[in-house]
């Protein structure tokens, strides 16, 4: 795995996401991308994603691999513009704090999409 951070001149992070090159055969998978709210549309996570592809190419891997849920249109389109396909689904879990502060696991469906590299 590999975790890459983006960070604001201050310091700050501002954007994040790891890739798994166990997860699928051939592959590397993005997860956990994430730009800060208020800088979403401003390119970053078009430039994290094309960082992700670079050192999945360096790993000798055929394809980039990530899920979206159906309720994020927004990063979707982002993905098929840059070249992602559907191809599937599975069920996906992560840890989240939920609004009283405790930590809980959602669990949800998302779809598959994957670019050649």
């Amino acid at each position: 795995m590999e975790y890459l951070v983006v960070r604001a001149p201050t310091g700050e992070p501002i954007a994040k996401g790891g890739i798994d090159y166990m997860r699928h055969a051939g592959a590397g998978t993005l997860w956990q991308l994430a730009v800060h709210p208020e800088l979403r549309g401003c390119g970053i996570g078009t430039w994290l994603i094309a960082a992700a592809e670079v050192r999945v190419r360096r790993r000798v891997r055929s394809w980039m691999v990530l899920g979206v849920e159906d309720d994020n249109p927004r990063a979707r389109v982002l993905y098929e513009r840059l070249g992602y396909e559907r191809f599937g689904q599975e069920a996906d879990s992560w840890e989240q704090e939920a609004d009283d502060g405790s930590i809980v696991v959602y669990e949800t469906i998302v779809g598959l999409l994957r670019k050649q590299l």
